[in-house]
């Protein structure tokens, strides 16, 4: 039996989309990238936590973390969080501070979280991740709703122009991350359930059932699962796809 999971991810790999699937069940806690270092202010904000620099920078990282757990939780007994590999070293040293002398990453984690299952939630198709990422870095527009609408949006519209060398970069990166994630489950002798962005896209019923099951809890009826986001692939990203083949063929 678990007492709360950490969806451990990279970007563009569905994982919005698998925090509303799993919000939605109301059974399997409100994931969010509560340790996302941009968000952290405004978290701690809406939570109303005293200023942090009106306390020791430990007593801020311990409250923080009772209210992210709180959080996680939505009202269920169970503890959901999305974790980026770029923001993992950084929650540990937090980690660290507040629960000193553990002896690795997983013991801290278990200190502060409990009985974890770890999700690993990659993608296949790693080009496509970069284009995606690099669309959406260029656009502004990061998550649309099932009818077309926009759910996030975190600049001015604009159009998307291919770019060779950024896409290159961005595909390096995330196929570092990915692997970084692996090596982490290794040496902290964690075996994660994994779950492809491919088949979520295509199954998502299928998955979610897959995650309840390991948490023991019940899964909601395959006909009541509304994936909360759409793809946002396009012509435009196929036609990226096939030109950067190419160009790295030259």
């Amino acid at each position: 039996m678990f007492d709360g999971y950490i969806i451990c991810g990279t970007p563009r790999t569905g994982s919005t989309l698998l925090c509303k699937l799993l919000a939605a069940t109301g059974t399997t806690g409100d994931p969010h990238s509560f340790y996302r270092r941009q968000d952290v202010s405004e978290w701690a904000e809406d939570w109303r936590l005293p200023a942090r620099g009106t306390m020791g920078e430990r007593d801020f990282e311990s409250a923080y973390l009772n209210a992210a757990i709180g959080a996680g939780k939505g009202g269920t007994e169970i503890f959901g969080m999305r974790l980026m590999r770029e923001n993992l070293d950084e929650l540990s040293t937090i980690l660290d501070r507040i629960f000193p002398g553990l002896a690795s990453d997983k013991a801290r984690f278990e200190k502060a979280f409990g009985r974890v299952l770890y999700i690993h939630l990659s993608r296949e198709n790693k080009l496509a991740q970069a284009v995606s990422l690099v669309k959406a870095q260029q656009t502004g527009l990061w998550h649309i709703a099932p009818d077309g609408s926009e759910i996030e949006r975190v600049g001015p519209a604009k159009e998307p122009h291919y770019d060779f060398e950024r896409i290159k970069a961005e595909l390096e990166e995330l196929e570092a991350y990915d692997g970084a994630w692996n090596i982490w489950f290794a040496q902290q002798g964690i075996v994660p359930l994994r779950i492809g962005y491919e088949r979520l896209a295509a199954e998502p019923a299928v998955e979610l059932l897959r995650i309840c099951e390991a948490l023991s809890v019940r899964a909601p009826d395959a006909g009541h699962v509304k994936p909360g986001v759409a793809k946002l692939a396009d012509a435009t990203s196929l036609h990226w796809m096939r030109r950067f083949h190419q160009d790295a063929d030259v």
